[in-house]
């Protein structure tokens, strides 16, 4: 696969400075992603980008200069997202689990909030009366759910969000100002979202005081096949749901959205050199000066995470001969060390360059001090 010329240049540019492993990403493409999302038809709606697909301060100015909002899910990231000029209810938070501590400093920094038990419910409205808040929603039994990447997000084997019967209990309901869902991870159907939202949505009956129905994200981005997600259908779709139901709530409802790696997925790029080679059965073993800990996205979807490879020679810019089934290995002695799997790539030598795409989101922000590497640097051109 050929990469962006101009993210090669940028690249070999790079390698002339640094011999260690970094990512590097094209800002132009960060951009074209957040007008994409942004360009839904749908007036009253705020789109807040997942902190947890990319942490980097620079990478979150950028999508704040689009007009992204931030949706956060730790006290850390709260405070991120503080220091970049979010505030108030530019900040979502949802999270699980909330201690009292936690929940103060969320209530003191007036972010949206999504609680996701009756029990968290409880504690929210024993200490911060007549303060509103959203739940999250878990459509167990509504809706088929699908097993998506990252497991399941709704249904009997999700452990998020508040049951039907559980929103039902719920006493003070005019206090509920939001209702929120994650459908999945890495999702093309369209019309499996819109199931799942009108799900969300037709439990807004019980809560007079709706404002808001805050869909998540989970939008899937370019595949080994070539998929891409389609804005433009969901972007329609999306839109006549919304005024459907605000028409039946006799008030302009605000959608929220979540977008994460799509945002930025396919506009990063994960950069490290050829250090050994070995050949066994009928594999070619490549070894690199990086290890899965600064990579870690393969590590942790071992199965089904797709990383593009180009590869870039020591004295010419890209070679195809003599393609093998490949696996790049790190350099630690972990026995789980891979970058990659059964890849069909060129013959490689010591000192070439691999570079692997779609590392813009959940890549730099997992990374792990497991091993003791350390962090990859990360550049924008």
């Amino acid at each position: 696969m050929e990469f962006n010329p101009k993210i090669i240049k940028s690249l070999l540019k790079k390698l002339k400075e640094t011999n260690l492993p970094f990512y590097i990403y094209d800002t132009l493409s960060i951009k074209n992603n957040c007008q994409s999302i942004l360009s839904i038809p749908y007036k009253n709606k705020a789109v807040h980008f997942a902190s947890m697909a990319n942490s980097s301060p620079k990478y979150i100015k950028i999508v704040k200069q689009c007009g992204l909002n931030i949706f956060v899910n730790s006290v850390p990231h709260l405070r991120l997202a503080q220091k970049l000029g979010y505030k108030n209810r530019t900040i979502v938070y949802t999270s699980s689990g909330m201690d009292l501590p936690t929940m103060k400093l969320v209530n003191e920094s007036r972010a949206l909030v999504n609680l996701d038990s009756v029990n968290q419910v409880k504690l929210w409205q024993k200490n911060f009366k007549n303060k509103k808040f959203g739940i999250r929603y878990n459509i167990a039994g509504v809706v088929e759910p699908k097993s998506t990447r990252a497991g399941y997000f709704i249904g009997k084997n999700s452990r998020l969000g508040l049951t039907f019967d559980e929103i039902k209990s719920l006493e003070n309901k005019h206090l509920v100002y939001g209702l929120h869902l994650y459908v999945g991870t890495d999702l093309y159907d369209v019309e499996y979202f819109m199931a799942c939202y009108k799900a969300l949505a037709e439990v807004g009956k019980y809560f007079p005081g709706l404002n808001y129905l805050d869909f998540g994200g989970g939008f899937g981005i370019n595949d080994s096949d070539g998929k891409m997600f389609s804005f433009k259908e969901y972007g329609e779709m999306i839109t006549e749901l919304m005024d459907f139901y605000s028409k039946e709530h006799k008030k302009v409802l605000k959608l929220i959205l979540e977008p994460g790696r799509i945002i930025g997925g396919n506009a990063g790029y994960f950069v490290c050199k050829v250090t050994d080679i070995k050949h066994r059965n009928n594999t070619q073993l490549v070894g690199v000066n990086a290890s899965s800990v600064q990579f870690p996205r393969p590590l942790f979807y071992p199965d089904d995470s797709y990383h593009p490879i180009q590869v870039v020679g020591k004295s010419k810019n890209i070679k195809f001969n003599n393609k093998m089934s490949t696996s790049v290995t790190g350099c630690s002695t972990y026995s789980r060390d891979y970058l990659a799997t059964n890849q069909n790539l060129p013959e490689i030598d010591i000192g070439d360059v691999l570079v692997f795409g779609n590392a813009g989101s959940y890549c730099a922000s997992s990374f792990t001090n497991f091993l003791g590497f350390p962090k990859p640097k990360e550049y924008f051109v």
